[in-house]
């Protein structure tokens, strides 16, 4: 866990990677909650007998389930003290360069890509790899924004 203590080392670190999360596994049942919070009951997804015969040998995350995972995985690569919050602000780029067959294990490696004054405070702009453990392609990179407000 890297922890700034203040925008000016954020600051600093802009074009660094500031590590990994911890490996964390994807279940059938983070799978079938996510299908049923997002309507999006894709039989890939969720229909286990079937999918063994499918494209990927089985069941896969969705992707959106892939990236809603940054919040908990980037929580544990970096935190900034001395703020008074963050939020979302978007991305700028998604990609989804492979799967996630359910059961892998996936951690979010961070890249601090730049850090931009505007009226609430900073624009923290960073690349979010999310790697499968044995995985060859990552399986989600996406350029995010949040503001920070000091």
């Amino acid at each position: 866990m890297k922890v700034f203590t203040g925008i000016p080392e954020v600051e600093a670190a802009v074009g660094t990677h500031v590590g990994w999360s911890e490996w964390h596994e994807v279940t059938q049942d983070q799978v079938q909650l996510f299908a049923d919070a997002t309507g999006d009951h894709q039989w890939i997804h969720l229909d286990v007998e079937k999918a063994k015969e499918g494209p990927f040998g089985g069941t896969i995350a969705h992707g959106f389930l892939t990236l809603s995972l940054l919040p908990m995985l980037a929580a544990e690569v970096y935190r900034i003290d001395g703020v008074k919050m963050g939020v979302n602000y978007g991305a700028d780029k998604l990609r989804f360069p492979s799967p996630v067959p359910v059961g892998s294990k996936v951690r979010a490696g961070v890249e601090i890509n730049g850090v931009t004054p505007i009226a609430l405070g900073y624009q923290i702009a960073t690349r979010v790899t999310i790697e499968r453990e044995g995985g060859d392609k990552p399986a989600c990179v996406v350029d995010m924004l949040a503001v920070v407000v000091p």
